[in-house]
């Protein structure tokens, strides 16, 4: 799929928005879930780093706009029912906002 076809291809939510997992190149770790609207993925794709839907702010975010931790996009692949993206990236710093490198860092436990 070509860039310019994919915000056309994207199955979005009754909101406008498609869940964007974001994956480190380095590693494969998982690094963070967001969310992405028409905008936010046009935003990604011309700057090639990575943008969201805030859905607490009610607009664009660009992971880390006031931290300097931003996302470098390498690649974005679509799930087969085209309702989730995997997001590949360079990150640039810790991604999650306690410090940590990943959103994931709670283990549950038993």
């Amino acid at each position: 799929m070509q860039r310019a076809q994919l915000a056309d291809a994207v199955r979005y939510d009754a909101n406008g928005l498609i869940p964007a997992i974001i994956v480190s190149t380095e590693d494969d770790a998982v690094l963070m879930l967001g969310y992405m609207n028409d905008e936010a993925i046009q935003k990604t794709l011309e700057t090639n780093t990575v943008t969201f839907w805030s859905r607490s702010k009610g607009r664009l975010w660009m992971k880390g706009e006031s931290s300097g931790n931003t996302l470098e996009l390498e690649s974005i692949h679509v799930d087969c029912d085209q309702d989730a993206l995997l997001v590949r990236v360079r990150a640039n710093g810790p991604t999650c906002h306690t410090g940590n490198r990943s959103c994931f860092f709670t283990e549950v436990e038993g």
